[in-house]
């Protein structure tokens, strides 16, 4: 798994501009938590695909992102939490033992 760190707000554009081609993940993780630990781990084991982006967000680190992108993208903040962004929106979002790489390649079609 190649994951993009996000660390800025900037980012949030570049993700919304360049999901127009394909699509992007951005999987916000709780490095307290260990529930976020093993969805990490779930993703990390599965085979990603190479048309897809995934970022991460340490959530403790970047909270002022994770709050900034429920407000972008419409969604409840949970952790951990996936969403897959298309067409600069948020088409999919789950969360804790819900978050699987074969639901993330399923909905990016």
């Amino acid at each position: 798994m190649n994951w993009i760190a996000l660390t800025t707000e900037h980012q949030l554009s570049e993700i919304k501009e360049s999901s127009v081609t394909r699509p992007v993940v951005i999987f916000k993780h709780s490095t307290r938590c260990s529930i976020s630990a093993m969805a990490k781990a779930r993703l990390e084991k599965a085979a990603a695909p190479e048309t897809i982006d995934f970022y991460y967000l340490d959530l403790i680190k970047f909270r002022d992102i994770s709050n900034r992108i429920a407000a972008d993208f419409n969604v409840e903040h949970e952790s951990p939490q996936i969403l897959l962004i298309r067409n600069g929106e948020c088409v999919y979002d789950e969360s804790h033992s819900g978050i699987t790489m074969d639901d993330i390649v399923d909905k990016s079609n």
